[in-house]
């Protein structure tokens, strides 16, 4: 019976979201308060049904009902709860669910607390979501029914695929949906201003909390799905270049460029028609990814749909989406006054420069990922593009953009002046100096990392020189200065502790690209082995029962002069029902590094063990860790998160 209240639910939200979409454009084009009332209302009784619907499907999970296909497909009833609850969105029908349910809920939000707002504005950008929820509803009861019966019921399920079963995937889809479906909001915005002919300094503060939201939520994901390939894969990557991790890092590229335009238009009320351009590819990179995954033109643990109906009909929503917002770009665009002018000396220029390397960057990234897939396409032939590819096209437009970072901050409005940027960037170059000698110093084999430890010590002592410089040291006293500081809002200190993150975690890029060590041998117990100066030695070799898989692991002790003796032990896992082996490392994390332990393949006269010390790979994840704080803490700045008293009269 909850079953079918699900599936009738979602039917429901289907004709929920027609109603919002056109009773809240209608209503606008025609400024009838009583049809954008009935709009708004629809919007909460649509993410009240997608509610219900994804509740009734999660119970399903829960209980292990093998009625349901997807359940029957998806899950075990030896599996642990915490990954049956994580099963709901492991699988394309859920995942979809998912998707729309989210987008649902940024409906709602915009309903509730964009009352701020001019009628027809918010009016028109919960019509613009309600479109797009009618699209994917239409898509999921057409091609991706969750609630499908199976007759008769299996006495048990086929499982979720191993590689899922962890933690970290169960947190990442949700975290990366939140921000894919959160840039529809930026999207909606784009389009309703758009259809209203009007973009200024009220819209560019309405825009960005939004928008702010999505990168946060779309940083995490990322850093989330970043650190479980490391831990989780087994060969300590956390990057692989992918096409699916390109398809969620391609959105994150233009929503950071999106985040700067808005307030250059926020500020300036200049780079209207890019900022608007920039919200529209935005968003529909991140409709392009959900074609690349669900349609089933990749194969990989995150690429749940393998029916070509499905891929036509994202195909046909891409199309529409994209197409239609492009067209009314081109048609309504040239209409938009240009703004305030700036000299390109100054903090517009600086901005301007980030968004232009952002979207060069974004280029190289959607060419290295869709090239391959068009030419199998055109003729069938398989190429790859990897690592190499990227590492000498889109590495090299990062070091600009770094030097930017630098640079930007320190820059006044409007128009700069070169004597006295100059003579601040002086304190900044001699500091970074320093630190690449010390680089230097420590490794005068390679250069590489002495470059990028310097950009990203560049780029984190000028944002520590532009705070400073913001609460007048050393002009002023500390007493003065400590007052100035408590005054700063939030959005500067956010800002600053983005900026560091990002440098943070390029130290840990450039330390675990270049300062690895690694051993990878046969062993067997009782050998010892060295490694960057831990001493490694297996014990001997073990086997357990886990809830749903069988798995065998090395017991490895490890002594360092520095870090005292402590057990590692990794793990080979067996799941019998998907017969599916994975590769549980461990890990011990120190300040300077990982010491990194993960089990091959058993032979008679031994096991393979790959031991290795990641260098300053801590540092990623604590800069990554810095730029979601960064974010949150702008977020609550009560500037960012409230509309601008001018734009309060409602029309």
């Amino acid at each position: 019976m909850i079953n079918e209240i699900g599936h009738f639910a979602l039917v429901l939200a289907l004709g929920l979201a027609a109603a919002q979409a056109l009773f809240s454009l209608l209503g606008a084009a025609q400024r009838n308060l009583t049809w954008m009332t009935i709009g708004r209302r629809a919007a909460y009784l649509q993410f009240f049904a997608l509610t219900l619907s994804f509740a009734a499907l999660t119970k399903a999970f829960l209980v292990s009902d093998f009625s349901l296909l997807v359940v029957a497909e998806n899950s075990h009833s030896a599996k642990p709860l915490i990954f049956k609850f994580a099963g709901v969105w492991g699988n394309h029908e859920g995942s979809i669910l998912l998707w729309v349910l989210i987008l649902a809920l940024f409906g709602a939000a915009v309903s509730r607390f964009g009352r701020g707002l001019p009628t027809t504005l918010q009016a028109r950008v919960i019509g613009v979501q309600g479109l797009i929820g009618l699209g994917f509803l239409a898509f999921i009861v057409a091609t991706s029914d969750p609630f499908v019966r199976i007759f008769p019921a299996p006495l048990d399920g086929r499982d979720l695929n191993p590689l899922l079963q962890d933690i970290g995937l169960a947190i990442h889809p949700p975290m990366l949906y939140l921000g894919y479906v959160g840039f529809s909001m930026a999207f909606a915005f784009a389009i309703a201003a758009l259809l209203e002919g009007r973009v200024d300094a009220a819209w560019g503060r309405w825009v960005r909390p939004w928008t702010l939201v999505a990168w946060i939520f779309l940083t995490g994901g990322i850093s989330l799905g970043s650190w479980w390939a490391y831990y989780e894969l087994g060969w300590g990557g956390w990057w692989f270049w992918d096409p699916v991790e390109n398809v969620s890092f391609m959105p994150w590229l233009t929503g950071t460029a999106l985040l700067h335009s808005a307030i250059v238009v926020e500020k300036r009320e200049a780079l209207r028609s890019w900022t608007i351009l920039l919200a529209i590819l935005t968003f529909s990179l991140s409709l392009i990814g959900t074609f690349i995954v669900r349609s089933g033109l990749l194969t990989s643990v995150h690429a749940f749909a393998v029916d070509p109906e499905r891929g036509v009909f994202i195909l046909l929503l891409l199309a529409i989406a994209i197409g239609g917002s492009l067209l009314l770009f081109a048609w309504r665009a040239p209409d938009m006054k240009g703004g305030g002018l700036f000299a390109p000396i100054s903090r517009e220029g600086g901005l301007l420069l980030n968004n232009l390397l952002l979207a060069t960057a974004t280029a190289t990234v959607f060419i290295g990922t869709l090239y391959p897939l068009i030419i199998e396409a055109i003729n069938g032939a398989k190429i790859s593009i990897g690592p190499p590819f990227y590492n000498q096209t889109f590495v090299p437009i990062m070091l600009p953009l770094l030097v930017a970072m630098g640079i930007g901050p320190l820059l006044p409005w409007k128009r700069g002046d070169m004597a006295k940027l100059a003579g601040r960037l002086k304190l900044v170059l001699l500091l970074t100096l320093f630190v690449m000698g010390l680089v230097y110093w420590q490794d005068r084999e390679q250069l590489w990392p002495m470059f990028g430890i310097g950009l990203a010590a560049w780029v984190i002592i000028s944002a520590l020189l532009e705070l400073a410089n913001r609460v007048g040291l050393p002009k002023v006293s500390v007493g003065n200065a400590w007052q100035r500081a408590k005054g700063l809002p939030r959005a500067a200190y956010g800002m600053t502790l983005a900026h560091i993150g990002l440098a943070v975690a390029v130290i840990g890029m450039v330390g675990s690209s270049f300062w690895t060590e690694e051993f990878i041998g046969l062993m067997k117990p009782g050998d010892s082995q060295e490694v960057a100066g831990y001493h490694f030695k297996l014990e001997k070799m073990e086997a357990f029962q886990g809830p749903n898989y069988q798995a065998r692991r090395a017991v490895v002790t490890v002594n360092a002069s520095d870090d005292g003796g402590y057990v590692m032990k990794p793990e080979q896992r067996l799941y019998p029902v998907r017969k599916q082996n994975t590769t549980e490392a461990a890990i011990r994390t120190t300040f300077l590094g990982d010491v990194y332990v993960t089990l091959g393949e058993v032979q008679k006269d031994g096991v393979v063990l790959r031991i290795s010390f990641r260098s300053l790979i801590p540092w990623l994840w604590m800069g990554a860790l810095l730029l979601v704080l960064g974010g949150l803490l702008s977020l609550s700045d009560r500037r960012v998160r409230v509309a601008a008293p001018a734009a309060g009269k409602r029309t």
